[in-house]
This record gives C-alpha cells, sequence and structure tokens, in this order.
C-alpha cells in the first residue's frame, strides 16, 4: 500500500496524490512541477494561467493550456500589452478558455506591467526568485498533512504584495504559493515522491536558488 499522500501508478513508482491517475496530470507531475526555471515567459504564462485557475482545479486549466496559449499569443506580453476591448470581447467568445472578463483584462493588464518591470529589473526571474524561502523556513519532513496544511507562506505573501504593488492583478498570496510551488522556488513533491529527489537536485544546481541554500 503507498503511503499516504502518494499513488502507487502501473509503473511501480509512487507520486504525489494530486495528479488522481491523469495521463496528462501525471505527466505534468513528472516533467514540470517544481522544476526551477528562469525562463521569463513560463514565469508570465504561469502567473496569468494560475489566475485563471482562482476558483477552479488546475486539471481544468491544464487540459486548456493549448488553446489559452494559441489565444493569448503564446503569452508575448508585448503583444498582449497592446490588446484592447475588441481583443476582450474575441476572447469572451473564445469557448476554449475560461471566459471571465475580469481575468482576461487582469493578464492584459499584467502584460503592461511586465513590460514595466523589466525595464526597471531585466527580468521577472530575477524578481520572484528573491523570495524563495530559505531552507530554515520550510518544513523537515514533508508529508501528506504538512503538504495539505500549507496553502500560502510569508514568502508569497511578500511576492503577492511586491507584484500588486506594481499593478498586478489576480496574484493573491494563495495563488502566488501555487506559482511558487511549480516554478521550483520551493518542492513541494511529498517525501517518497518518485520525483521529488531529482528535483531537489535541480533546485541545487539551479543558479538563482544557490544563494538561498544556506
Amino acid at each position: 500500500m503507498a503511503p499516504e499522500g502518494l499513488i502507487q501508478g502501473e509503473d511501480g513508482r509512487h507520486r504525489c496524490w494530486w495528479h488522481g491517475g491523469d495521463p496528462l496530470y501525471r505527466d505534468y507531475h513528472d516533467t514540470e512541477w517544481g522544476r526551477p526555471t528562469a525562463d521569463d515567459r513560463r514565469l508570465f504564462e504561469k502567473l496569468c494561467l494560475e489566475g485563471f485557475q482562482a476558483g477552479l482545479s488546475w486539471i481544468t486549466i491544464l487540459r486548456k493550456r493549448p488553446r489559452f496559449r494559441a489565444a493569448f499569443a503564446d503569452f508575448d506580453w508585448n503583444v498582449l500589452a497592446g490588446y484592447g476591448e475588441d481583443h476582450v470581447r474575441h476572447l469572451l467568445d473564445d469557448a476554449g478558455i475560461v471566459r471571465h472578463r475580469g481575468k482576461i483584462e487582469a493578464v492584459i493588464g499584467n502584460a503592461r506591467c511586465m513590460q514595466a518591470l523589466l525595464e526597471e529589473t531585466g527580468s521577472l526571474a530575477s524578481l520572484v526568485w528573491r523570495f524563495a524561502p530559505s531552507p530554515a523556513a520550510r518544513p523537515q519532513q514533508l508529508d501528506y498533512a504538512t503538504a495539505r496544511a500549507i496553502t500560502q507562506t510569508p514568502e508569497s505573501t511578500a511576492l503577492s504584495r511586491e507584484l500588486r504593488r506594481r499593478g498586478w492583478r489576480f496574484v493573491g498570496p494563495t495563488t502566488v504559493y501555487a506559482f511558487m510551488q511549480a516554478m521550483g522556488l520551493v518542492n513541494d513533491h511529498l517525501e517518497g515522491c518518485c520525483v521529488r529527489e531529482e528535483v531537489e537536485a535541480a533546485r541545487r544546481d539551479f543558479p538563482l536558488a544557490r544563494h538561498r541554500q544556506a
């Protein structure tokens, strides 16, 4: 029997419970979630998609992700920053995405904030990785009960506050913590998960995370 919070797959490997056995979700768990990145396009896309997830499940967004990418110019902020009301109306007619005016307008506004941020800091990665927690701030053992209890942290609250100060929307502390989990700012794969150590090794070798390892 798999330990609490882990699911044993057909390959005999244990994985975090939340993928639920769905093949698309399992692949996302194994190859994307928790792996650190400094790719601004991926970071920007994820912040936008986490905003769309609010009130929904991530698997819903993941299944629609190819359509989101097509509808939102592959999350090219320079293109999105030029979108106006005609684009918003067109997106509201697109059944392949989440048709929520506030969230659509937030992506367009966030693209403009992204442009301003890049002029100041050079990259989104350089900003968000400043908020990666030190090991001392993390649980010594990440079991199922501990993971389920963490929905936001002081670091996600601080990053949320900084983004909102810069005008970003749909970036509350819980949304930002989900972003941090997915983008490798923390490793929330459970103890015993088949990819936890692989993800941790990637984080140790990640240049922007090295200053947080002490």
